[in-house]
């Protein structure tokens, strides 16, 4: 992949080889290191999980023999088998034999007058090396008789033998419940996926299409949802239409513990990713269309449906997949407000931390798999498309003063800004109150996090350092990683396959993520095992989970400068580094400042991608806000959350004040 030269097409069809600098081996350098760190963090967790997924154990008991003595302790009797005894006894069903790989069965359970006090023996023996039981911790195969008293015997448990198959998935769609998380998950995913877009298409559009007042200020507020974790708005939620709810009597008997809250809440929080994106796509629509239209004496309406939603088209499409991709894909909300109604991630963590069988939780991520990656295809394609509809000649569109539709415009904003608001509210007032709903006084009992069950402060404190961390390595990473594979020339097999790399973060879920960091990560034999349970682990995952987005900000900055610079810098004998950091640097200063705010928020906010990967010493302000729901504190945890989303807005606002200094330094050039 790496060849000594690079090949220039000459005018007469000849290839000429070019041989290859020192700074140019460099570059690639650089790629090839990124992408090891790319194949470490991503590939080979994920390879461990997909074969997790397809190991399966099953306890053959016709592979184990016993004898058992008389009281006088001689043993007379012929030997038996373990299946023969379970054929007798019927204490252990097929399900029961298929285990994962942490499976146990006790041996007494074939003696039905089993007594650790009683004086018979018992011999034990495996028929071949295959056959693994223990005593106690001690391991023992073979064919060797193995003489123990009863008291000790009651120790010995047979193990499962590892095989490779498609066994996990058979008995995964065997079990309805498990399958009927399926159905629930697309079904949930497909309905706010509906709602939102529809409801962020109309905001967009007011944003856009209007000369309504205070746009900047609904547009700051449509993207506030994204500075909390998704936990919060089940919280909100389950204030307001729960049980003890302000507003149950709304609900007219229905339970907001389900489809409703987990829908409610997933408008919620994918709302301001689907607006972006719209409104991306209608700021872009040409207006001399428009003009043609009313030329044409077409209608509002008639433009509306020929103009408008086709040229809009491909972020409509983009928007359903992304915010399909979000909810199929969430953990927090389902699992505070989703009762008994189970999805797909909630599924996940139910297998690993409920039941201890990681491989059942490896075969939930591999079905999650499948639509999460079917979603991102989509909208791959869709960008790609989208982009391709761009023309030079374009006009932008110019909105006409209409205080009709100027006033309906608004209206809709406000009440969307009131929902938005209301949500963060009620959390606000939740995390005030004495105790709800019996003692309505103003306290601030709540933030005594260190009297709960989470973490306490210190919990908060790892997630500014977790932030303050991913978004300092994170953004070098990605940044250096992004100019590499941009600026080197040549080499098109390497930086297809760094591209290839960057890319596929954003199909992987954060709940498959960090159970693929469990298997790789925790192996001992892993020369990496060492960060397992710290907080390099945590920022390792956290800058991996949100990779792509950070590394397609990055790109498109560097393509906005022209090729010339590096042909300039080369023609001068410049390293290639002093033109990284002299104008680099400084003229992608604004898009290195956004990937870094863009790490920092969602470290604070991610649930999913560190819930299987956090320790007790690295406990986190977003796991505190499931640990004191788990646990009832519900106040508290909502304060947690208010927390969370107080520290982002402060460094949103410390980033653009750090932003307007250094960009007023670095940024001249642009007004010239």
């Amino acid at each position: 992949m790496m060849s000594t030269s690079s090949r220039v097409q000459l005018p007469a069809g000849k290839n000429v080889a070019v041989k290859l600098g020192r700074d140019d081996w460099a570059m690639r350098g650089f790629i090839a290191l990124i992408a090891i760190y790319l194949i470490i963090a991503l590939a080979f967790p994920l390879y461990a999980m997909l074969s997790k997924a397809f190991s399966t154990f099953h306890v053959d008991l016709s592979q184990y023999e016993f004898q058992v003595s008389d009281e006088s302790g001689n043993f007379n009797t012929e030997s038996i088998t373990a299946q023969a005894l379970n054929e007798n006894t019927k204490i252990y069903e097929e399900a029961d034999l298929s285990t994962g790989s942490g499976g146990r069965l006790s041996v007494t359970k074939f003696f039905p007058d089993f007594s650790f006090r009683s004086p018979v023996m018992y011999k034990v023996r495996g028929v071949d090396t295959n056959a693994v039981f223990l005593v106690g911790s001690e391991r023992h195969t073979g064919p060797d008789w193995l003489e123990l008293d009863s008291n000790t015997f009651r120790r010995v448990v047979l193990r499962p033998v590892a095989s490779t198959g498609l066994g996990n998935f058979s008995h995964y769609f065997e079990t309805p419940a498990l399958v009927r998380s399926i159905k629930n998950s697309l079904w949930i995913s497909a309905i706010s996926t509906l709602i939102t877009v529809s409801l962020a298409f109309g905001f967009a559009y007011a944003l856009s299409r209007s000369c309504m007042r205070f746009k900047g200020v609904f547009r700051l507020i449509a993207m506030a949802p994204i500075l909390v974790p998704s936990l919060l708005p089940g919280i909100a939620l389950i204030y307001l239409f729960g049980n003890q709810g302000m507003l149950k009597a709304m609900m007219m008997g229905e339970s907001i513990y389900g489809p409703y809250g987990i829908i409610a809440g997933s408008v919620f929080f994918t709302f301001p990713h689907a607006m972006l994106i719209i409104t991306t796509a209608l700021a872009i629509s040409d207006a001399r269309l428009y003009e043609a239209s009313e030329s044409l004496g077409a209608s509002s309406w008639k433009t509306f449906w020929t103009v408008t939603i086709p040229g809009a088209r491909y972020g409509l499409i983009s928007a359903a997949f992304v915010v399909f991709n979000l909810v199929i894909t969430d953990f927090g909300l389902p699992k505070v407000i989703g009762g008994q109604f189970n999805m797909l991630a909630v599924d996940i963590y139910k297998q690993v931390i409920g039941q201890q069988n990681f491989e059942m939780g490896a075969v939930v991520s591999v079905v999650l798999l499948i639509p999460a990656m079917f979603a991102f295809s989509i909208d791959r394609l869709v960008q790609r498309k989208q982009v391709a509809l761009l023309s030079s000649r374009s006009v932008v569109y110019q909105p006409k003063k209409n205080s009709r539709f100027d006033k309906v415009c608004f209206a809709y904003c406000l009440v969307i800004a009131i929902f938005i608001v209301g949500i963060l509210a009620v959390c606000q007032f939740a995390a005030l109150i004495k105790f709800w709903p019996y003692d309505l006084s103003l306290s601030l009992v709540n933030y005594s996090f260190d009297l709960m069950d989470g973490g306490g402060w210190g919990a908060y404190q790892n997630s500014i350092k977790l932030a303050l961390l991913t978004a300092f390595f994170g953004t070098i990473v990605v940044f250096v990683g992004a100019y590499m594979v941009e600026k080197t020339q040549g080499f098109k097999t390497g930086r297809s396959l760094f591209q290839f790399l960057a890319m596929l973060p954003m199909a992987i879920p954060g709940m498959v993520l960090g159970l693929a960091y469990i298997f790789f990560f925790n192996n001992p034999s892993n020369p990496f095992n060492f960060i397992y349970g710290t907080m390099t682990i945590l920022v390792l995952c956290t800058v991996t989970h949100f990779y792509t987005v950070s590394h397609l900000t990055a790109v498109t900055a560097l393509k906005q400068m022209d090729d010339e610079f590096e042909s300039v810098s080369s023609s001068l004998k410049k390293p290639f580094y002093k033109l990284f950091y002299r104008v680099s640097v400084p003229v992608c200063m604004p898009a290195i400042l956004d990937i870094s705010i863009y790490l920092f928020v969602n470290a604070m906010t991610t649930v999913s991608a560190v819930v299987f990967l956090y320790s007790s010493g690295t406990s986190l302000a977003s796991i505190a806000v499931l640990n004191m729901d788990d646990a009832g504190d519900v106040a508290p945890a909502a304060a947690m959350g208010m927390m969370i989303f107080y520290t982002n807005v402060a460094a949103r606002l410390v980033h653009a004040i750090v932003s307007k200094g250094l960009l007023k330094r670095t940024q001249v050039w642009r007004a010239r």
